[in-house]
């Protein structure tokens, strides 16, 4: 669910890349606060739609934020000088499959 949500973040991003001027770019803060708000909102109408009290357990949300903020960081470190590498591209797309 969490891939597909944020796959128009994806497919817009590349489109930025590939067609946009550099100083007209959408930014990866619209894509970032895009993914946020996608997963809050799966988040609250889930919990609205259920029509019951939902027991939820810790690890999946803690397993899930902790994948979100290392992605944010590599995704931080490989914008940081403007340019990214093929060996930064790839640690992305392995990071993205773990």
């Amino acid at each position: 669910m969490a891939a597909g949500s944020s796959a128009p973040e994806l497919f817009v991003s590349m489109a930025d890349n590939v067609f946009a001027d550099e100083t007209k770019s959408l930014g990866v803060g619209t894509i970032i606060g895009s993914a946020i708000f996608n997963i809050l909102i799966i988040i609250a109408l889930t919990a609205a739609l259920a029509g019951q009290d939902l027991k939820l357990d810790w690890r999946p949300l803690a397993r899930d934020s902790s994948w979100y903020t290392v992605s944010i960081i590599l995704l931080v470190i490989s914008i940081a000088d403007g340019k990214v590498s093929t060996a930064e591209s790839v640690i992305l797309v392995v990071a993205y499959i773990g």
